[in-house]
């Protein structure tokens, strides 16, 4: 009995073991078939430095599956320079998904392409990671020629285009100033109606009988007007130097006037002459009033006598005293200076309406504190809209753009670190100049066999220590992790501060940035500090940071 059991036992754990073998097979095809799915691959193992490699990834999918690739730089330490089209080849019911990258790499040394993640529909996968050998461009110096160092060449400063602006300016200005000058100061020709009315009282007279005579109412027996037209020339006349409500009054309130004038002595005009006056104002009303017809010849026969009238009217005035031609004179010149000041008021006015309507239209455009500054002028302007420089300070090189280049200083050392530390620093203004830009690199070199661990917290905080024995109060900091557009991955130390203005001596609120880069031996750091509420300067920072790009030392 005891037998029987142990051969049941025995087929029981045989029959367990096919199962479990059974089992991890089944697990086994079916973790070959998930990972069938993704695949990757490499064109070359071996490039030189520079040299496009194009890593491949191949997904097996269905046609309705959703497929994720990676994109950016998560190829780190290598750079993806091109991420190309992603090509579709229909498989029988499936979708084989193609995807590559152009990567490359700068500088020499044996490399690792990270695992990849892919995405499919809610199912993470990844690639294999890949080595990468990346060799130095061998140079035979035999048949290579070496050259002497050439020479440092100045680089001549980018012009402006200021003279364009200023031309422009000009010519606005120019087209402006002649329109004002043709509408408003330019002294037109004077109409007819407007010589007219220059000439002396007399001279219009007359010139208004030979335009009578040139009319052609006698010829249409248009006597009406006639007569109106030469009544009106004698009351005009004799308003203007007589009587000033002459074309107001009528006929017998005029000839009254005239005696008492006489007989006052005020005019020498005789009895005749008044009588004659009177003989043809009278016709004259009964022509237009009355409708009374009268002879052509009798018409012309007044016509002269109105010009003979008037010669005589003119003999009798006395002649103008020197106050009168003096008051005369200065009445002129008051009407001289009066549209002279007309048209002072109209050029300021129309001055003052353009350089109001172009600050609004510039200010709706670009905005009004941007033109108010621009006009003003703004030291944040001025560098934000400068000519910038790229440039590469220090060894191991930082890269960095900035609105002036940064000038090489020296740093005092204490004499026991002078053997270990290689210090070199770049800067633009300083911490009291409120904007200021410093570039540090130090390199520490190695005492012993084990490699120096740089802490990039302590770094921190004696650079802290080393802005407040400059002054600085007040210091706020906050940290984060910083990350260059090129993959560089350091602390980023900011916050606020208060600095004394060397002027004023009054305490002024400022913005500061510090990164740091700790690599083998080697600390980098970047000192940035800007004013508060300054849209430029928080502008020109935003550039500054996005530009950092750090290599690493050559070997």
């Amino acid at each position: 009995m005891n037998y029987e059991l142990r051969i049941i036992n025995m087929k029981t754990m045989v029959n367990n073991q096919r199962s479990l073998v059974l089992f991890y097979f089944f697990l086994f095809l079916f973790s070959c078939f998930l990972n069938a799915q993704v695949t990757s691959s490499i064109d070359s193992t071996k490039i030189k430095i520079g040299q496009q490699i194009t890593f491949k990834i191949e997904v097996e999918t269905k046609p309705n599956g959703l497929v994720v690739f990676p994109e950016g730089q998560t190829f780190s330490p290598l750079e993806m320079i091109e991420s190309y089209a992603i090509d579709t080849i229909k498989k029988n019911d499936k979708y084989n998904l193609i995807k590559k990258y152009g990567l490359t790499q700068f500088d020499s040394g044996t490399y690792t392409i990270p695992r990849q993640k892919i995405i499919i529909g809610d199912k993470t996968f990844f690639t294999d990671s890949l080595k990468v050998e990346v060799n130095n461009v061998v140079i035979d110096t035999t048949k290579q020629g070496l050259y002497d160092i050439k020479p440092i060449i100045e680089v001549k400063e980018k012009g402006s285009d200021w003279w364009k602006y200023l031309l422009l300016t000009l010519l606005i200005i120019g087209i402006v100033g002649f329109l004002m000058y043709w509408f408003i100061w330019r002294k037109k020709p004077l109409t007819e109606a407007e010589q007219i009315a220059l000439l002396p009282p007399y001279d219009r007279a007359k010139l208004a009988l030979k335009k009578l005579d040139e009319s052609h109412y006698l010829e249409t027996d248009s006597i009406k007007e006639y007569y109106s037209d030469l009544t009106f020339i004698i009351r005009k006349y004799l308003d203007e130097k007589v009587y000033d409500r002459a074309l107001e009054s009528t006929t017998d309130e005029l000839i009254n006037r005239l005696n008492i004038l006489k007989d006052g002595n005020q005019i020498e005009l005789s009895l005749e002459d008044i009588k004659n006056l009177e003989s043809i104002l009278k016709r004259a009303d009964l022509v237009k009033f009355a409708k009374s017809a009268v002879d052509i010849e009798l018409a012309k026969l007044d016509r002269n006598t109105i010009d003979i009238e008037i010669d005589h009217v003119k003999e009798a005035l006395p002649e103008p005293t020197e106050e009168e031609k003096l008051l005369d004179e200065q009445y002129r010149e008051e009407l001289e200076r009066k549209k002279k000041r007309k048209k002072i008021i109209i050029t300021v006015v129309i001055g003052v309406f353009l350089l109001i309507a172009t600050f609004v239209g510039f200010g709706l455009k670009y905005g009004f504190s941007y033109v108010k500054d621009t006009i003003i002028g703004h030291d944040s302007v001025e560098l934000l809209e400068g000519d910038w420089v790229t440039s590469a300070y220090g060894v191991p090189p930082v890269t960095i753009s900035t609105p002036k280049v940064l000038s090489r200083i020296e740093m005092p050392l204490p004499d026991e670190m002078k053997a270990q530390v290689t210090q070199t620093t770049f800067t633009y203004g300083t911490l009291l100049d409120v904007f200021s830009i410093m570039v540090n690199t130090n390199s520490y070199k190695n005492t012993g066999e084990n490699k120096i661990e740089i802490d990039v917290e302590k770094a921190s905080e004696q650079s802290l220590k080393g802005i407040e024995a400059q002054g600085a109060q007040d210091i706020v900091v906050l940290r984060d992790k910083f990350v260059t557009p090129n993959g560089a991955e350091g602390l980023k130390t900011y916050g606020t501060l208060k600095i004394k203005n060397p002027i004023s001596q009054k305490l002024q609120e400022a913005n500061y940035v510090l990164l740091q880069f700790a690599s083998e031996n080697v600390l980098q750091q970047i000192i940035l500090s800007y004013p508060m509420d300054d849209e430029y300067a928080d502008q020109m920072i935003a550039r500054i940071l996005n530009s950092v790009e750090l290599k690493k030392a050559e070997e």
